[in-house]
């Protein structure tokens, strides 16, 4: 994989990738940047929610489960002095649906955290991580409630 970051001037930025997609990546104010666009330590942050989301996402459709709406949140702790690298991580997956098996939820994070998701794998190395999931019933006309919710608890090997 080849990532290229082209400077516009100040603190502004575009990142580009082998897939051909453009972000734009800026500072505060604060640093001297314009606030144009992501922070680069956010977008490690988005990156772990998206490789999971997409790994649980599509295992859950595959277990043929009823998704009418998938969220995933990192929440992550930061170093106080610099680098400001994570301290932890809290990923918590909120899934929507009709009468959703927590059982199929619980075994797509696992998939995910053990098996697929190059992020977190690499993250996982040096930062502490609490995987949680809610599950919502959905009751159509937007309305929705909480039915269950928990934390993935690897197993002892």
């Amino acid at each position: 994989m080849n990532a290229t970051v082209s400077w516009h001037q100040g603190m502004s930025f575009t990142g580009k990738a082998d897939s051909g997609f453009e972000v734009p990546l800026g500072a505060e104010p604060e640093v001297g940047g314009a606030d144009d666009g992501f922070r680069p330590i956010e977008l490690m942050a988005v990156s772990l929610a998206g490789c999971t989301a997409m790994d649980v996402i599509s295992i859950l459709t595959k277990k043929k489960q009823v998704v009418t709406s998938f969220e995933v949140k990192v929440r992550t702790v930061e170093a106080e002095e610099f680098p400001k690298v994570f301290t932890q991580a809290v990923i918590t997956y909120q899934v929507t649906g009709r009468d959703v098996d927590e059982v199929a939820i619980l075994r797509a994070i696992e998939l995910s955290a053990t098996k697929y998701c190059p992020a977190q794998a690499m993250l996982g190395k040096v930062v502490p991580m609490e995987l949680v999931y809610e599950i919502y019933e959905d009751e159509g006309s937007g309305k929705t409630r909480l039915v269950k919710q928990g934390k993935y608890q690897p197993q002892s090997v």
